[in-house]
């Protein structure tokens, strides 16, 4: 569905975006771009994957955080900046800062992955911990901000910040000249906007679509209504994208330049992560393959051209990244969970594991319940974890199960 909301003109236009690719020359990297031959032949036309995870900080955050510091007052210079994320705006505004010679103080949750609070303080910020989730720390770094002067740094919602992010779609148009279509994740819709300022200004017939988690899809609902609406209690994997509420700034240019928004669901993106780890040999994170995602989920929607898709970040967790690629493999048949009962005697373990054998299931782990009050005095429960090769394999190990007189229980 294609939603048009009539909206006064963008406060960002081609101009600030040309001026802020100036100001990052030599400062963030002109990102690869990467074809995928999985991702073509499935949608028909020719997918290019533009790898903002490989960008300074892993991630296009740094690219609008240098710009709107370096566009401080020199009084605002000396007062210090101050933000508040989980990881990937928080290391933008360090490193730009450090560049810039700007003292950077960072808010971030109490539970936020360890690797991220290290490498925003390797890259020169005073991190201060503070609340459970990200609306916390918010509050934290505003109230901050009033107190001591700092200029708070937004992560999305300043015109300076989308600016930055429309280097992006610059660079889109001069690496894939012929695109007629480009993917790109939302959370608040700084990194939206500012492709669509660029791309719009240049190419009008290039379709810009947005990309939303399901669990966090603030923009279809405000889009309808025509202003930012709030969404209780976002919740996705994807925490590079799990924003309640639409920008102001970006909303105006989002519902006035993009052509479409779409939403994708958690096993989408844990199969999106699988794909771009083995196909791509990228690392990208949950939201960072957002736009992976809807090209699994839709592909009949991208023919017609060449599709860019905007892979915003790499920043994940080891221990998450471990739980999602076992969540990718459960989503894409490769890893099935089965539990069922066997005789409590010698050998019965083995005659299961035989039959497993034959169907070359690869099994991870074995574990015993003999304590359950269902059970009969001469039975053990016994619940598998395999890896399988697909849908496929995974009916044919449940037939054969079946077929030596297993009960299947899940």
């Amino acid at each position: 569905m294609n939603y048009r909301v009539p909206q006064p003109v963008p406060q960002v236009i081609l101009d600030d975006v040309r001026g802020a690719q100036k100001m990052l020359s030599g400062v963030s990297r002109v990102t690869a771009m990467e074809g995928s031959r999985h991702l073509s032949a499935l949608t028909g036309s020719p997918v290019h994957l533009k790898c903002e995870n490989l960008q300074r900080t892993g991630s296009f955050k740094l690219r609008g955080a240098y710009v709107r510091i370096a566009g401080l007052r020199p009084e605002q210079r000396a007062a210090g900046v101050v933000a508040a994320s989980a990881g990937n705006h928080a290391q933008g505004v360090a490193l730009a800062s450090s560049l810039l010679g700007v003292r950077s103080t960072v808010f971030m949750p109490v539970g936020a992955p360890l690797p991220k609070v290290a490498a925003t303080q390797e890259y020169g910020a005073d991190v201060r911990l503070h609340g459970q989730v990200v609306d916390e720390t918010f509050l934290a770094a505003q109230e901050y901000a009033d107190r001591t002067g700092a200029v708070f740094i937004h992560p999305f919602d300043h015109r300076d910040i989308i600016a930055g992010q429309g280097t992006v779609g610059l660079e889109i148009l001069e690496q894939c000249p012929e695109v007629r279509t480009i993917l790109v994740g939302i959370g608040g819709g700084g990194l939206a906007a500012g492709v669509a300022v660029a791309v719009k200004a240049l190419r009008p017939d290039v379709r810009v679509i947005g990309v939303q988690a399901a669990g966090a899809a603030a923009y279809p609902p405000s889009l309808k209504v025509g202003h930012p609406v709030s969404i209780d209690d976002p919740n996705t994997m994807a925490d590079g994208i799990k924003v309640g509420r639409p920008g102001d700034v970006p909303f105006a240019i989002i519902g006035e330049l993009v052509d479409d928004v779409r939403t994708v669901s958690e096993d989408a993106l844990s199969s999106a992560l699988l794909l771009c780890l083995e196909r791509a040999k990228l690392v990208v994170e949950p939201a960072g393959c957002s736009t992976v995602a809807a090209l699994l989920s839709e592909p009949e929607l991208y023919g017609g051209g060449p599709v860019v898709a905007v892979l915003s970040g790499g920043n994940v967790d080891p221990l998450l990244l471990q739980r999602i690629l076992r969540h990718g493999m459960a989503a894409a048949g490769r890893y099935l969970s089965l539990r069922l009962r066997v005789a409590d005697r010698p050998g019965a373990l083995a005659g299961l594991l035989a039959v497993l054998s034959v169907v070359d299931a690869n099994v991870l782990d074995v574990s015993h319940v003999r304590t359950d009050p269902r059970l009969g005095l001469t039975e053990v429960e016994v619940e598998l974890h395999l890896e399988t090769k697909g849908p496929e394999h995974c009916a044919e190990v449940a037939r054969s199960l079946h077929g030596a007189g297993y009960k299947v229980m899940s």
